[in-house]
């Protein structure tokens, strides 16, 4: 019988739930006998904190942009970031996978809306290292670079989380996807 509790671990935590008295397994033999079900705990990641980050010129006149707003406006030629936040949860087998380097694949997705924007992906990767648990995953240019035309774009961020060029795991071991980040990009 599996205990659960309404709202769930904090991020990053195993839930412990004590056993009843009556459970026992099958296979167990004596009251001094120990047994655990988790040893190496649950791999967790949280995607979260998309944004743009734009290099945050100051338009032309009669082209002035709100400093507030500046970062979801382009330019077509002008650099800016799409950038997303991993972060991994920390127990032994999250700490023995992220030092074997696993691949965080993120897809920036850019939808436009309107007749003249146009649809883009744009991917970005990270490999992991050891005793890190957190990454930013970005993709950098231009939106001509990026194949994006001026108009109004809805971002989203979807991330594969893989050992790809290992022998041993080239598989999917998690993904994720965050999104609601709003951008203009226009011709100068």
């Amino acid at each position: 019988m599996a205990l659960t509790p309404p709202s769930g671990p904090p991020f990053g935590r195993v839930p412990t739930f004590p056993r009843r008295k009556r459970e026992q397994f099958r296979n167990e033999y004596r009251a001094s006998e120990t047994y655990s079900r988790n040893i190496l705990g649950p791999v967790e990641f949280e995607l979260c904190d998309l944004h743009i980050v734009a290099s945050v010129a100051d338009p032309e006149d009669p082209e002035q942009v709100s400093p507030a707003n500046k970062a979801q406006i382009v330019e077509t030629g002008e650099d800016f970031a799409l950038r997303v936040k991993v972060v991994f949860n920390d127990t032994p087998l999250t700490r023995l996978l992220l030092c074997l380097g696993i691949d965080i694949n993120v897809t920036f997705c850019a939808e436009g809306c309107g007749a003249k924007a146009s649809e883009v992906d744009l991917h970005a990767s990270v490999k992991t290292v050891k005793e890190q648990f957190e990454y930013y995953v970005d993709w950098v240019g231009t939106p001509q670079r990026g194949g994006m035309t001026p108009g109004f774009y809805v971002i989203a961020a979807i991330a594969n989380i893989e050992m790809s060029d290992h022998p041993c795991a080239p598989c999917l071991l998690g993904a994720g996807y965050v999104g609601g980040v709003l951008a203009q990009v226009y011709d100068a």
